[in-house]
């Protein structure tokens, strides 16, 4: 058997988006992020970064928006939260509609939303993963 990579951490999450105000906006005032200096490059976009982790927005103008119902089970951003009964308030007073997830095993809460492109994003506070 092979050894896994050497990896450490997760550095960053690349989100395609063409509505990048409204995305930058979303991610700064919303969840937290902070801009960062962003290279140079061939294509429009933003860097934000909190949490230990990185959101690379990066323009196309072919992506969807935020249509149809908030899915649990879509590709998605998942955060932890100490609070999540706060998530849901800042939530609501942000105007981001949201979807409320009751684990009935575990008594587990999550909350589901959408950034201004469709992206899912997840916050709940979950249980400590088990040792390897």
């Amino acid at each position: 058997m092979t050894s896994p990579l050497p990896l450490t951490s997760l550095h960053h999450v690349a989100r395609l988006t063409n509505r990048l105000e409204a995305s930058r906006a979303f991610y700064r005032d919303v969840l937290g992020f902070r801009e960062i200096l962003r290279p140079s490059l061939r294509f429009p976009g933003a860097w934000l970064h909190a949490y230990g982790l990185q959101i690379h927005l990066i323009v196309d103008e072919s992506i969807g928006g935020p249509e149809g119902p908030i899915d649990t089970r879509a590709n998605h951003l998942a955060f932890y939260s100490d609070d999540v009964g706060a998530i849901e308030t800042l939530l609501a007073e942000h105007g981001v509609a949201c979807r409320v997830n009751i684990q009935a095993e575990t008594g587990l809460k999550q909350i589901f939303f959408r950034d201004p492109d469709g992206h899912h994003v997840e916050v709940g506070t979950y249980p400590p993963t088990p040792a390897a």
